[in-house]
């Protein structure tokens, strides 16, 4: 035998809010415990910090010993404004130590003057390596990574902007 129910699905829903409401109601009528008893403790001025130095450029390190420099540089830009800037991270890896002149950074805007989906920017490490990042829309956070160089020394594909500032 069927049962049906008497209720329409939208007399149930009604019913089931008018429910959880007085559950809510009466929830706040209960006792609450008492307080556990915390221990404060205050670290002595003389006590090492428990927070990660900042990454420090290694002139004579690798490119994958510098990838935190180059990563931090590139995520404290992302986490602003001027994310969108190839200028900003540029000026943020100088910043960091990096040398101007073994950069290469992709243009901003597309031909028809839109954001860059993408946006890439290297820094020539080396005789062989690259620390190579890209932001942007269509990646949706910093990717950094380590790569070989390119013919010529170069670390990017295609047309890159000069670094003229």
């Amino acid at each position: 035998m069927l049962r049906r129910s008497v209720f329409s699905p939208a007399r149930a829903a009604g019913v089931l809010g008018a429910t959880a409401t007085v559950a809510l109601l009466l929830s706040g009528c209960a006792p609450t415990p008492a307080p556990s008893p915390s221990v404060s403790v205050s670290a002595s001025p003389d006590a090492e910090s428990t927070e990660p130095a900042a990454p420090v450029l290694q002139p004579d390190g690798t490119a994958e010993e510098n990838l935190p420099v180059f990563t931090a540089a590139a995520e404290g830009v992302w986490a602003t404004d001027q994310r969108g800037s190839g200028r900003a991270y540029v000026d943020a890896l100088i910043g960091a130590g990096f040398d101007r002149g073994a950069m290469q950074v992709t243009q901003d805007q597309t031909t028809v003057g839109n954001p860059a989906e993408s946006l890439q920017f290297s820094v020539r490490w080396g005789a062989d390596e690259c620390l190579v990042g890209q932001v942007g829309p269509s990646t949706g956070q910093v990717v950094t990574t380590v790569m070989p160089q390119l013919a010529e020394g170069r670390c990017l594909v295609g047309t890159t902007r000069p670094i003229d500032w």
